[in-house]
């Protein structure tokens, strides 16, 4: 049994201020001097980064969609190992769920498995009596057979006056559900956002960590601390084994020295997509994972053998990353021709840097004539794929669960082996020799013989040097 209080924060719908009271919520709880694991349901990767800034501990994702129900509980203990709280943001409104499959996936399953109390975020803007009826209606939905999704509280947002805040915390109340504070309108601690997501973190540097400072004392002073963490406390114990990486893999590293091989994994402002259990895995199958910054490093790690390249949004940094040739070289020195050398993992951000331009600026070339431009329409579905073809993590006809997250679009849309199918859609990603990149996101949990093969393959591979490498595809040898 493990004993972890905890609780989930969920709204109606999105913008009704979840990120705020979550982030808030977390950063009020660290500054008091507890050990807060911050969570998130879906595959978001922004928000876990704003948690990570609240709390010191890296953002977790729950998603049952892309790891399993199983799996659920047991990588929520494995994150909120050693915390005094977890906090767990949902996604969208409480009983959104993946398209097509009811409430599967939603913060209402989540809240299920984990078997934790929901503090619903109603924003009170443009309404004063009437959030009752929002609260009611919420409540009493959750218990039409819906497996005991436990209101525990609500904190209203966006609350205009002092009359305002008693209007709503009145009839809040007469439904017998507590009020566990009210937040003042603020612009000042509003995020900026981007393609139905706030900003990263990492893009923001001091402006996100006094952001993350603000929210925190926002919702110190709007909320009861001491009833949030009673009720967290209320949530019962739960009855399994946390998610243990190295109990996922088969570690093979040899004891010479230097037998661990070092697999450099993209980040910095332009890759800052990925989730830390992928990371922890690799290590488990024996990698030394090493982070390099396509924005300033100009060259790969010393002595790399595989490279991981994440999602981001490297479209904002494209003059940026192309002005880096040392990098663009060095890297597609070390995938080699069309991808025939060491072993390249890509996703997203990944594909694009692997191009040959991006929106008309020269990236890495190691996918040949692949051009990326920014499109019109954001694509953002959970995906079922089968794999066409063996690549450095998958074999042909293996089925995974990931989802994509992009607007932009590539020419040709795959290569002539693809990595990728799903529905009736035609065939997606790139596969070229040891080198894999498409558009779909895998959360590796779901899927941990990827990094055994990742790591077993880069074990394979010719080291990189310190040099700046040969030419870019296409070009010519400098004279």
């Amino acid at each position: 049994m493990s004993a972890v209080p905890r609780l989930v924060v969920a709204a109606p719908a999105s913008g009704a201020g979840k990120t705020t009271v979550a982030t808030g919520l977390m950063a009020a709880m660290a500054a008091r001097g507890t050990a807060v694991s911050p969570h998130k349901v879906g595959p978001d990767y922004i928000d876990p980064g704003y948690h990570a800034l609240a709390t010191g501990r890296p953002g977790r994702n729950l998603d049952p969609w892309l790891t399993s129900e199983d799996l659920v509980v047991p990588l929520f203990l494995h994150g909120a190992a050693g915390a005094g709280l977890a906090v767990v943001e949902g996604v969208m409104g409480l009983y959104d769920g993946a398209a097509e499959q009811g409430e599967f996936a939603s913060t209402a399953h989540v809240a299920r498995l984990l078997d934790a109390p929901v503090v619903l975020v109603v924003d009170a803007s443009a309404a004063g009596r009437s959030v009752a009826a929002t609260v009611h209606g919420f409540r009493t939905y959750g218990g039409l057979g819906r497996g005991d999704v436990r209101l525990g509280g609500v904190i209203l947002n966006r609350i205009g006056s002092d009359g305002h805040e008693r209007m709503c915390r009145d009839a809040v109340e007469e439904l017998g559900v507590p009020v566990l504070g009210a937040l003042r309108r603020e612009a000042g601690v509003e995020t900026p956002s981007r393609h139905l997501g706030l900003i990263p973190a990492a893009e923001r540097n001091a402006e996100a960590v006094a952001t993350v400072a603000r929210l925190g004392e926002l919702v110190a002073g709007g909320c009861d601390l001491d009833a949030v963490m009673a009720l967290a406390r209320s949530a019962p114990d739960l009855h399994a084994d946390p998610w243990d990486p190295s109990g996922q893999v088969r570690a093979d590293v040899p004891d010479a020295p230097g037998g661990r091989p070092r697999i450099a994994m993209a980040g910095g402002a332009a890759f800052t997509f990925g989730y830390k259990e992928n990371e922890e895995l690799l290590e488990a199958a024996g990698a030394e994972v090493v982070r390099f910054d396509p924005l300033r490093d100009e060259r790969l790690p010393e002595g790399t053998r595989g490279v991981v390249i994440g999602g981001g949004f490297p479209e904002m940094y494209a003059a940026d990353l192309s002005a880096n040739e040392p990098l663009r070289r060095a890297l597609a020195a070390f995938a080699g021709p069309r991808g025939r050398g060491g072993p390249v993992y890509a996703e997203c951000a990944g594909l694009l840097y692997l191009a040959r331009e991006l929106d008309g600026r020269p990236m890495c070339g190691v996918l040949g004539d692949v051009t990326a431009t920014m499109g019109p329409r954001l694509t953002l579905a959970y995906r079922s794929a089968v794999a066409v073809a063996d690549s450095v993590v998958a074999r042909t006809g293996e089925r995974v669960r990931g989802h994509e997250f992009h607007r932009t679009v590539t020419d040709p849309p795959h290569g002539a082996t693809a990595a990728w199918q799903w529905s009736t859609t035609a065939p997606e990603g790139f596969v070229q020799g040891g080198c894999v990149a498409s558009y779909l996101h895998l959360h590796w949990a779901g899927e941990p013989r990827f990094a055994e093969r990742m790591v077993r393959a880069s074990r394979g591979a010719p080291a990189s040097g310190a040099g700046s490498g040969g030419p870019l595809d296409g070009e010519a040898d400098a004279p």
